[in-house]
Order: C-alpha cells, then sequence, then structure tokens
C-alpha cells in the first residue's frame, strides 16, 4: 500500500473540535446529564476528543471523569455538525452507553466543581429534556435516542473498534 503525503494537506489541518458524547440511560429509560456551570441547561456527559484520540475512548474518559462510570462504547447514535459561533466548528458524535442497572445507578460520583466545571449530574425523563436543555441539546437527544436499536458500528481505520 502506497501513503500519499500531500504536503498542501497536511501543513494547514482543518479546525473542527471532535465532541465526543455518552448517551446513557437508566432501567425507566431516563437519560443522564451533567449540568457543567459554562453553559445554561444540561447537556449529555461527554467531551472533546485529544488529538490522536479515537473518538469511542473519549467519550469513555469523559463520562468516567465527569460521573465515575465505565462503559465501553461501540456504536454510533448521532452525528451532529454544529456552526462556529461561541466556539470554533464542532463535529457531535453520540455514543450508545447502554443501559445501567441496579445500584450503579444511584452512585453518580461527580468531581468538585474546581475540578470538573459541573454542578452536578442526574437522570431525566426524556419527555422533560425540552425544559432542562436548549432546543439544539434537546434535539441531538431526541435523534440519538430514535436512532437506538438501529445504530451505526464504529470503525477504526476499517475496523469495528474494541
Amino acid at each position: 500500500m502506497r501513503t500519499v503525503r500531500d504536503p498542501r494537506l497536511l501543513a494547514k489541518p482543518p479546525v473542527c473540535r471532535l465532541g465526543c458524547l455518552a448517551l446513557l440511560r437508566d432501567q425507566a429509560g431516563h437519560v443522564l446529564l451533567v449540568d457543567p456551570d459554562f453553559l445554561d441547561g444540561l447537556i449529555l456527559p461527554g467531551g472533546a476528543a485529544n488529538t490522536n484520540e479515537p473518538p469511542h475512548l473519549a467519550a469513555s474518559r469523559h463520562l468516567q471523569a465527569q460521573t465515575g462510570i465505565v462503559r465501553r462504547m461501540t456504536h454510533l447514535l448521532a452525528v451532529d455538525f454544529a456552526p462556529a459561533d461561541r466556539y470554533l466548528e464542532r463535529l457531535n458524535l453520540v455514543f450508545d452507553a447502554g443501559v445501567i442497572t441496579g445500584p450503579a445507578a444511584q452512585r453518580l460520583a461527580v468531581p468538585p466543581q474546581h475540578h470538573s466545571n459541573l454542578l452536578g449530574a442526574r437522570f431525566a425523563d426524556p419527555a422533560h429534556l425540552g425544559n432542562l436543555m436548549s432546543p439544539a441539546q434537546n434535539a441531538r437527544v431526541q435523534q440519538a435516542l430514535a436512532n437506538l436499536g438501529r445504530s451505526l458500528p464504529l470503525l477504526t481505520h476499517g475496523q469495528r473498534s474494541a
């Protein structure tokens, strides 16, 4: 196989943040949301991928750092492009983090605000998300919920990610 290295492509790569989000539900179908101190409203747990970090691993890393919950994510539920506004343009990937059962759902461990920039986390009924989130955040979550059961597998270099 031949490697193509075009200096025009490598000289100035496009700037686009990759948001890696986790859709985690409890047994009642409620969605886990976090409350960041830098935004109005709740959002899905997650954050930006580091340089060269696979997006499913970034989503898992952020979910664990923000809530203490460890999940392996292999399927994509939604892709949402957000044009530049207050932030750089970004591509948000919503991963299926599955359903949490039993006492684990009660043990959310949100780090102190000065470490996490989070005011808290909680499970919320999808029917009430419009009152808790911005319209764009709500639309993203509703579409991800609608795609449950028909998600796309995540590939890394053409291979299913483990």
